[in-house]
């Protein structure tokens, strides 16, 4: 990849953004409305909201619930999939209880986790993350390991690979594309559910900050708070892209070839 076609891509990435953060300082400029601030004061404001102690004492450690659930939910969601998308029998067995699951919306269970968990510490935020976050990993994990070419598992054995080997380098490495399209899903969700917990009973994180600043009619610091979530999911989604491209290069080089044939 040349130098001009990463500026070109950065710049296309960039380009979006900056028209809508221009429309909004020109929209709210002279805005006189108390719950609609202008956007030079919300920019003004934001080093000195965040870029403080806030930063150590509510942000990190939201980042790091986020960082444990998520890869929790990850871990356990390849983990129990794999069997699933393995068996027959098991899939038929499980199919009808995972979809009860993951039709109830996890927001609906935040209140019954932290009555058995504590309201206050982080085991209920992380609780609510991986149980929000399991299913898309969970999922995707049986399809992807469901559509692995039969005659891929065929060769294999034929070449008497160990079944460690089968499902390691084959079976997991078919279904990584679909693992990983549960995951980016799944990471989204997992900010929604970060915030959404601490909204029950905590007093730091994120989430908790954003309420206490919308409760005491902080109003230009609660949307500096809305701009540090933005700015969070943005981050995350390239830290993912970054590590979902270096690990399925071999399928973008697959596919690539494939259009160009």
């Amino acid at each position: 990849m040349t130098v001009r076609s990463v500026l070109e891509r950065v710049a296309y990435a960039l380009a979006l953004p900056f028209i809508l953060l221009t429309i909004w300082w020109v929209v709210s400029a002279d805005s006189q409305n108390f719950f609609w601030p202008p956007l030079q004061e919300i920019l003004a404001a934001f080093p000195e909201t965040w870029f403080g102690g806030r930063m150590t004492e509510d942000v990190l450690p939201s980042l790091a619930r986020l960082a444990v659930g998520y890869l929790l939910a990850v871990g356990l969601g390849v983990a129990i999939g794999l069997p699933i998308g393995l068996s027959r029998r098991l899939r038929a067995y499980a199919e009808p209880t995972l979809e009860f699951f993951r039709a109830i919306p996890p927001p609906v269970i935040v209140p019954v986790i932290a009555l058995f968990s504590g309201y206050t510490g982080s085991l209920s935020k992380i609780i609510t993350i991986v149980i929000g976050c399991i299913w898309p990993v969970l999922l995707n994990t049986v399809e992807g390991v469901r559509a692995v070419d039969e005659v891929l598992l065929d060769t294999a054995k034929s070449y008497h690979l160990s079944r460690r080997s089968r499902i390691l380098h084959v079976v997991l490495r078919s279904a990584s594309p679909q693992i990983a399209a549960g995951a980016r899903q799944a990471l989204s969700i997992a900010v929604i559910l970060l915030v959404i917990s601490e909204l029950f009973g905590a007093s730091r994180g994120l989430g908790a900050t954003i309420v206490q600043f919308q409760r005491s009619f902080a109003v230009v610091e609660m949307w500096t708070g809305i701009i540090m979530l933005g700015l969070i999911g943005v981050l995350l989604s390239v830290i993912f892209r970054l590590v979902e491209n270096r690990a399925l290069a071999w399928y973008r080089g697959l596919r690539d070839a494939d259009r160009g044939a």
